[in-house]
């Protein structure tokens, strides 16, 4: 089996569940599985170091998933129309790959939750989308041919899956959001399997 990394930082819980329904989408494409993973919570001041291991949820990411992986997910919540610091801080430390190319020709594609409809959810994935340009990935989104994406009354673009929690903060994806976010785990697997085979 092919695997496809789904990296993401969660704080709510959103950005968790979009990216177990991108896994589920990379798991519907045959000889394709998805690897979750978390990136650790960054702060201004440590006073305790976190743990080696997240107490619960996907495992912290390591070097060894970005080069065992043929295909890259990442999501991160909206902060301000940008990815939340932990996953930045994430991003900014990959010096050592960009320099080796671990990821370039490797496809990859972003996702984000946002508190409301217009929270910034398309330049929170569009920023996430510099980078990857840097470390030479082919980037994904979400084609039209999606009929969610024209219906969609929540998250979903053409940039990368989404969803939007609204003023009750609900976590859980609607089912337009899920389905475009499979949808996205099933083009990421696709295209990742031409790229290799």
């Amino acid at each position: 089996m092919s695997e496809i990394l789904v990296l993401y930082y969660s704080r709510g819980g959103s950005v968790a569940r979009l990216a177990r329904q991108i896994a589920r989408g990379v798991g519907e494409v045959e000889g394709m599985s998805a690897r979750l993973r978390t990136v650790p919570p960054v702060a201004a001041v440590t006073q305790t170091a976190a743990p080696p291991v997240p107490e619960d949820g996907a495992p912290y990411v390591e070097a060894s998933d970005l080069d065992e992986c043929i295909g890259f997910a990442f999501g991160s919540p909206t902060r301000f129309g940008n990815m939340a610091a932990p996953m930045k801080h994430w991003f900014d430390g990959l010096g050592a790959q960009w320099a080796s190319g671990t990821l370039v020709g490797k496809p990859a594609a972003v996702f984000t939750s946002t508190a409301t409809m217009h929270g910034g959810q398309e330049a929170t994935l569009l920023s996430m989308q510099v980078p990857l340009l840097h470390h030479g990935c082919v980037i994904v989104g979400i084609p039209y041919t999606e009929p969610a994406l024209s219906s969609t009354r929540g998250g979903g673009t053409p940039y990368g899956a989404s969803h939007v929690s609204g003023s009750h903060d609900d976590p859980q994806p609607s089912d337009e959001e899920a389905a475009l976010a499979r949808a996205l785990g099933r083009r990421l697997a696709v295209i990742a399997r031409k790229l290799t085979s």
